[in-house]
């Protein structure tokens, strides 16, 4: 709560709070009148209201009523002076949060500052919670075992204990959003706000003023004064997702923003300091891009500060059992009249064929069509979509595990480590070049080769 509103209509009392806020972090601006008051609330945005009860014109008690009607949200403090308490209960039940009783010491005036702090702290914190629980989620999300998940769980565990800026690349669907929100919940800053902003679904000419805020008068359709996301995430974490789509031109504003740590709202003569985290994420070749003249390297290079990299679902193969289940049993409430949901045989071999292009994404939309279909509690191979039953239908029989057994789990273990020999007897051992027959990453094959013994 830095932007702070001071409303008295003595210079002195103006003077003296402004001083004292100055000194302990805030960015006050000070005005006389109740009307005076509410212009500046119309063109900028502020955190909080300080104002005095009694004033000529519009007093304390006008301009509250004005702000509950106009920003109910706004916090407000009055101001009274000796034998004027009455006017301070009376503003109090109205909706002030606090009073101030004049003269008063500087501590008096941080004392109350930071209450209300604490109070908002503690407000941001429940609709953090409720938004959480209402989306159902929490960093277990992540599922997978696989080796390259791992890595990903240990890096996730490293970076969020700093202020780090990160880069999280991978392709559409591969789960880049709960990365960042897992680094959030994990680091100091997990009470305060997660905001999520995707560059590449906001028009060209708004993001500036969604990301920075604007005056009002700032454009044609700035009939009043809006705070940008990167002030809602004060204290939080920024998520930029699509980084890679910001236009050129908002570019140079973002990486002044990363480096002086301000926002600028569009139409604004003044910076406010605001204390951000950013994770931003991505699914194009940034490096790429900057080749390409579409992104800055300096840029680049002041978010790649430490870069995680989310293996595509073709390279962790093995979490598909893992991932399967914990699909079925998150969209088990969508069907309560059919205890027991379970994929058939079929249904389960043809998704642990399919190629998933579209990753953990394209599996969960797969499962959840798969329980909204459902005439009984097996999912069957027909309630999947088309293009894995397809798919299926195209590739050869499957193999047995080799011992006779019917086991899906073990029948997928002996074909991965048949293909991986055949790999590397086609490049004579090359592995560089087998990962790439196989579509796996280096890293991935080497796992799978230690674990099958192919060494």
């Amino acid at each position: 709560m830095r932007n702070v509103l001071v409303v008295d209509d003595e210079a002195s009392i103006r003077h003296l709070l402004s001083v004292i806020l100055v000194d302990h972090g805030y960015d006050p601006r000070a005005v006389a009148t109740g009307e005076e008051a509410l212009k500046e609330l119309a063109a900028r945005d502020f955190d909080l209201v300080l104002t005095d009860v009694r004033m000529p014109g519009m007093g304390g008690l006008g301009l509250l009523r004005e702000i509950q009607r106009t920003a109910p949200e706004l916090m407000v403090i009055v101001m009274s002076a000796y034998g004027a308490h009455d006017a301070a209960i009376e503003a109090m039940k109205a909706g002030a949060y606090d009073f101030l009783s004049k003269p008063f010491k500087p501590d008096e005036v941080v004392l109350v500052l930071r209450k209300a702090e604490e109070r908002e702290r503690l407000a941001r914190e429940n609709r953090r919670l409720r938004t959480e629980l209402s989306a159902g989620y929490s960093p277990e999300h992540m599922v997978g075992t696989s080796e390259p998940m791992r890595e990903v769980s240990r890096q996730i565990r490293k970076i969020a204990q700093q202020k780090t800026t990160v880069l999280v690349q991978g392709e559409s669907g591969t789960g880049k959003e709960l990365v960042a929100r897992a680094i959030h919940q994990l680091s100091p800053r997990a009470a305060l706000p997660f905001v999520a902003v995707n560059c590449g679904a906001i028009p060209s000419e708004l993001i500036e003023s969604e990301l920075f805020g604007h005056v009002k008068g700032a454009f044609t359709d700035a009939v009043r004064a809006k705070k940008g996301l990167a002030a809602e995430a004060d204290g939080g974490t920024l998520f930029l997702d699509e980084i890679g789509e910001l236009p050129l031109g908002l570019q140079v504003k973002l990486l002044r923003f990363l480096q002086e740590e301000e926002v600028r709202p569009v139409g604004d003569t003044r910076s406010r300091r605001v204390d951000v985290r950013v994770v931003a994420a991505t699914a194009i070749d940034l490096r790429a891009a900057v080749a390409a003249g579409r992104f800055r390297e300096d840029l680049y290079w002041r978010l790649d500060v430490v870069g995680v990299r989310l293996p595509p679902l073709r390279e962790r193969r093995e979490d598909l059992p893992a991932l399967l289940d914990h699909f079925l049993a998150r969209f088990r409430h969508l069907r309560p009249e059919l205890p027991g949901l379970a994929l058939s045989d079929e249904a389960r071999a043809a998704l642990l064929a399919h190629g998933w292009p579209g990753n953990v994404r394209e599996l969960e939309h797969a499962v959840e069509r798969a329980v909204v279909l459902a005439d009984g509690p097996v999912l069957r191979e027909e309630d999947l979509p088309e293009g894995i039953r397809a798919r299926a239908r195209a590739a050869p029989a499957p193999a047995d595990a080799g011992d006779g057994s019917l086991s899906v789990k073990r029948a997928t273990r002996a074909l991965e480590e048949r293909l991986i020999r055949a790999a590397l007897e086609r490049t004579a051992g090359n592995r560089t070049r087998a990962a790439e027959l196989l579509e796996l990453s280096y890293g991935a094959l080497l796992y799978k080769i230690k674990e099958y013994g192919l060494g």
